[in-house]
């Protein structure tokens, strides 16, 4: 599996990369061992990257995650987690299916960007994970928390790089602009994209992606399937976690008719769009089961010829400055 540093670092991931939402029973249930034999699962098959955040799951997916890899050499594998979301003992019973995680309520998110905050949050999960240490920390999801997370949460990840308890640092969010001001504005070492850079849309082209090109650092592109609908477009699937719009059914509806015209599917190509642009370091998939890691690692071997991007671009349904995967696996 090839992989990649992030920006100028010593911290590598591979390209491509396990993200543990789903694991800890995103919309579904999924069981200890279903949840166990992904993780495995994808060891087997190369990947080293493995991302996670305390609001997956109120922490079942830090758990799950540590368990399964805590037997693993610590060296071979790099880890992310968030900061930003603490969680509160709750004991009023209940789920968690308001947030989209079906597991019992156990706890509640409390919004913390905070110097404090930060530091607790990653003392926090380190004792989930029951591992000594992660490589990279993303403030997760600071939208309505703008100016704290830059006077407060961001130096305190710095803080921490500079005295090694962390070796990479950055944030993840749905949104390109914030992600660009932390490229611009700040020493991180990487973003994590979500949903912005697929075949679907490609609004990181116009700001992130070239922020991080001219600062030489990296971009991690999660939602590549915007939810479900480039995995399988059909009736009932959705796009960013909502039903799909009719007009966006219909559009990925024709994409996969190019893909499958051309022997591939769609989901293949939407997986390996993103890594066409120098600065994506990594491509996370969100599997919770064996079944799904394995035909995700088929797809991000697959052989794409150049007449699928070609097709995609005849029928109007990829832009032409967007660059494409040709010839470059990762």
């Amino acid at each position: 599996m090839p992989s990649h540093a992030l920006g100028r670092g010593d911290v590598s991931v591979t390209a491509l990369g396990f993200g543990a939402a789903a694991v800890a029973g995103l919309y579904t249930p999924v069981s200890e061992e279903e949840a166990a034999a992904a993780v495995d699962a994808a060891w087997e098959a190369g990947v080293r990257y493995f991302d996670t955040a305390p609001h997956y799951g109120l922490g079942l997916s830090e758990r799950r995650l540590g368990a399964a890899l805590r037997d693993r050499p610590r060296d071979d594998f790099t880890l992310s987690t968030k900061v930003g979301r603490l969680l509160v003992p709750h004991d009023g019973g209940g789920d968690d299916l308001a947030n989209g995680f079906a597991v019992p309520a156990t706890h509640r998110r409390r919004w913390d960007f905070s110097a404090d905050g930060v530091r607790r949050s990653l003392e926090e999960s380190l004792t989930r994970l029951g591992l000594d240490r992660v490589d990279l920390v993303l403030l997760h999801d600071p939208d309505d928390h703008e100016e704290q997370a830059f006077r407060e949460a961001y130096p305190a990840l710095e803080e921490l790089r500079a005295q090694g308890v962390v070796r990479a640092i950055g944030a993840g969010m749905n949104r390109t602009r914030m992600l660009t001001r932390f490229l611009t504005d700040t020493d991180v070492d990487a973003v994590l994209c979500a949903g912005r850079y697929t075949l679907l849309e490609q609004g990181a082209l116009d700001d992130l992606l070239p922020a991080a090109t001219a600062a030489g650092k990296s971009v991690i592109v999660g939602g590549v399937f915007n939810s479900g609908l480039l995995a399988d477009p059909s009736p009932g699937a959705t796009y960013d976690y909502a039903a799909a719009p009719a007009e966006l059914l219909r559009r990925a509806e024709r994409m996969r008719d190019v893909t499958e015209a051309r022997g591939v599917p769609l989901r293949a190509a939407a997986l390996r769009l993103p890594l066409g642009h120098p600065a994506v370091a990594s491509v996370l998939v969100g599997p919770r089961s064996a079944a799904q890691v394995a035909d995700a690692v088929e797809q991000f071997h697959r052989p794409l010829p150049d007449a699928v991007w070609e097709g995609l671009r005849t029928e109007g349904l990829l832009p032409g400055g967007v660059p494409v995967p040709v010839g470059r696996q990762s």
